[in-house]
């Protein structure tokens, strides 16, 4: 009934809602919802009861599995019983294996302080005894044993039932290890001042084993110091007492210092494996620092005495006193500053070399040493490496007389080549003159010779000064050769090129660099030109072989590990500005070739082809078969052309002839279309030019190795227009017939070349869609 009521309630509810109702719509809208929701409730049910046959298997099998899982609870529980048990087992185990291990340590503990109680003893018998036997390798190896026992368990031992014994021994040791000291420093410093080396080599084995490494090391530095200094001073006398004659007379002071840094590093070569054996690894560095000081005296005595004999610092004054003088009364013969510069270069490579053998020893033995040390240690070792070579007193000295070097270097190369502008003569059959082949030999003997020095600064400053020379002072010779022009036909053009000849002579005069020998005649101007233009071909071409031979050379030395960090990049540098200089030249060549080509072939073919606009091109069949017959143009101009071409191609290089033969073959394809459009043909006249033309561009083929057709395209196709039996046949080449022709004129050009057949009509040619 409760249920019943429920539903009533709820009902009674909707049918209060329902009877509220009194519009059809409304009512017919509830109608549709109850449906809707009948609906609904119908398919949930539907759903539940398709459910049902699954949710029945579901609980048959739950049932089934009420046996199975009261089992697994047994085996779960007797499970965990097993492993409560074998936790606290395990945990018994632990506390007595701990208790184990502990009595272990204590054990452990006891037999090394019995260990060190017994070696106390030993020591203190083993150290008195070997003291009586003067056995001091014995001796301190026992205050060595001694000084490595652990110092907490000599103390906790003296607090034992023995401490008094134990405090008498450790006294009697403490004396015996001053003692030893004592007598050790004595017998290496008796040993040292006897020269007596495997005597010096014993004690200085022994200062480790009593804890004195730093002493040890810069004992035994002094007695190799002075070593080095006796053998050192003696070659030095040996330099004195040389004869001038000698074959190494030159290069002695260079010798002098390479049997120093021999010396030194024979030196470090024998002593390394004693340093590393008897004193560890990383202690190399201390021996060398001091040994470098050393070097750094005598290698300031050697130079100051270079400096003095070789009068080094007056012959710098004097070239820097010349170099600021325009006069040469006063300056210093080139020729006597080579030996010493030769010498300098010498010198400071074989500082280069000694001071890179330094640094690889030294490297090698921080590596080793700072293998398991932090980052924090490997810089500061770096730091002190970079100290040692880049500030000791060698490095300073060669820095000082490469600074030297540089100057007098340059003012050589300068002087030099101003010689061999000076002393510049030809020779019949030349294609160049003599100072091309001396200028630049001094150049490579100037950087061949700051390459032999090995310091990559003093390289790059020679090539600078060297491309210096080359673009200013060298190219402004040539270049004042070619403004004087090539030597005209005309009155006129004789006129202008004597007085700009005149002027250049005045203003070198004036700069008081080089000598005139008055005007020379046509032939010889002729010839001159020429030759300056194979000269500034050569050049161009000679410093890029240059480039490229100090690419290699520079290559080889930095793989030799000569220089620093930016050493690539500054090489590089320079050898780009040697490249921009080569273009310089190359540039002034096409200067040259254009002063030629204007004055030299353009006054001679340009009459030559206004000869066409005499021959008539409006001829009919028997002017034309007469014209086959007697050629009335083209022939005689490939004639004059040949003739004038033979003269150049015996005075000029291969290279520079070709160029100019294009420079020609430009001209006549300019000038000719000029004539061309002053002319007028028939139909028999374009056949008439077409052969013509052939025959030019035949004989243009074999003259050059430049591109013939392309320059004539224009002419050739003015010439298939000529050619055209009627005016609209232009449309079978023309747009889109043109196939793989592509053309080079205007449609305006195209009715212009047209216009000049007298059998077009110009209605015709206007009407054309081109």
């Amino acid at each position: 009934p409760g249920g019943e009521g429920g539903g009533l309630t709820a009902s009674a509810l909707s049918m209060e809602r329902i009877q509220s109702l009194t519009d059809l719509a409304d009512l017919e809208a509830a109608y549709s919802r109850l449906c809707e929701e009948e609906k609904v409730v119908q398919e949930e049910l539907d759903a539940l009861l398709e459910q049902q046959s699954t949710v029945e298997n579901k609980m048959v099998a739950l049932h089934r599995m009420g046996p199975n899982l009261q089992l697994i609870e047994g085996d779960a529980q007797q499970l965990a019983g097993m492993i409560t048990f074998t936790c606290n087992l395990a945990e018994n185990v632990s506390s007595k294996v701990r208790q184990l291990d502990l009595a272990k340590n204590r054990l452990y503990q006891a037999i090394q302080r019995a260990d060190d109680i017994l070696d106390l003893k030993f020591c203190m018998d083993g150290v008195q005894t070997a003291l009586r036997n003067e056995d001091y390798e014995q001796a301190a190896a026992h205050i060595h044993r001694y000084l490595s026992l652990d110092k907490s368990v000599i103390e906790l031992s003296r607090q034992g039932k023995e401490g008094g014994i134990i405090d008498a021994n450790l006294k009697l040791l403490q004396e015996a290890e001053q003692r030893l000291k004592t007598i050790v420093t004595g017998k290496f410093d008796t040993a040292m001042k006897q020269g007596d080396l495997p005597q010096v080599e014993r004690f200085f084995k022994i200062f480790p084993l009593l804890g004195l490494h730093e002493e040890g090391l810069s004992k035994f530095s002094e007695y190799l110091c002075k070593q080095v200094a006796n053998k050192a001073e003696e070659n030095l006398q040996l330099v004195m007492g040389t004869d001038m004659s000698d074959r190494r007379a030159a290069v002695i002071f260079a010798d002098t210092l390479t049997l120093l840094f021999e010396g030194i590093a024979r030196i470090v070569e024998t002593h390394q494996p004693i340093v590393e054996t008897y004193y560890g690894l990383g202690r190399l560095y201390t021996l060398i620092k001091h040994l470098q000081v050393e070097c750094d005296r005598q290698v300031e005595k050697v130079v100051d005495k270079f400096i003095k004999e070789r009068d080094y610092h007056r012959q710098f004054q004097q070239v820097q006193n010349s170099m600021m003088r325009s006069s040469s009364a006063e300056k210093i013969e080139p020729r006597e500053l080579d030996p010493i510069l030769t010498e300098v270069t010498l010198m400071n490579a074989r500082s280069e070399l000694y001071l890179r053998f330094i640094k690889r020893r030294i490297i090698s033995d921080f590596e080793v040493g700072d293998s398991m040390a932090s980052e924090e240690v490997k810089q500061e070792h770096q730091k002190y490496l970079d100290k040692l070579l880049n500030n000791c007193l060698l490095s300073r000295t060669m820095q000082e007389l490469i600074g030297y070097y540089i100057t007098m270097e340059e003012y050589f190369m300068r002087e030099t080549v101003n010689k061999a502008v000076a002393m510049d003569s030809y020779e019949k059959g030349q294609l160049t003159s003599s100072m091309v082949d001396d200028v630049f030999y001094i150049v490579k003997k100037c950087i061949g010779r700051a390459l032999s020095s090995s310091s990559i600064d003093c390289l790059c400053a020679m090539i600078n000064h060297s491309t210096t020379e080359l673009e200013s002072d060298f190219r402004e010779v040539l270049y004042n050769k070619l403004k004087q022009g090539f030597p005209a036909t005309t009155f006129q053009d004789f006129q202008r090129g004597v007085t700009s000849a005149v002027n250049i002579m005045h203003s070198s005069l004036q700069q008081g660099k080089f000598d005139t020998k008055g005007i020379e005649s046509t032939d010889e101007a002729k010839q001159s030109f020429l030759v300056t233009l194979n000269n500034v071909e050569v050049c161009s071409e000679n410093i890029m072989t240059l480039k490229k031979t100090l690419e290699s050379d520079c290559s080889k030395l930095l793989s030799q590990g000569f220089g620093g960090e930016q050493a690539q990049a500054k090489i590089d540098s320079c050898l780009s500005d040697m490249a921009a200089v080569s273009n310089k030249f190359r540039d002034l060549l096409q200067e040259g070739l254009n002063e030629l080509n204007s004055t030299a072939i353009k006054p001679q073919v340009k009459p030559w082809i206004n000869l066409f606009l005499s021959v008539s091109h409006n001829i009919e069949e028997e002017e034309f078969s007469d014209y086959e017959a007697n050629d009335p143009w083209v022939q005689q101009f490939i004639v004059n052309l040949e003739q004038q071409m033979t003269e150049f191609k015996a005075g000029l290089s291969p290279v520079i002839y070709d160029t100019l033969t294009g420079l020609m073959t430009s001209l006549i394809a300019i000038e000719l279309e000029k004539v061309l459009l002053k002319s007028t043909f028939s139909r028999l006249g374009g056949l008439q030019f077409d052969k013509e033309l052939r025959s030019l561009i035949a004989y243009l083929t074999t003259v050059t190795t430049w591109t013939i057709r392309d320059k004539f395209a224009r002419l050739s196709q003015m010439a298939t227009i000529l050619n055209l039996e009627r005016v609209t046949e232009i449309l079978d080449y023309w747009g889109p017939n043109s196939g793989p022709l592509t053309w080079r004129l205007t449609p305006a050009e195209v009715r212009q070349v047209l216009a000049l057949r007298i059998d077009f009509r110009s209605e015709d040619i206007k009407r054309l869609r081109l």
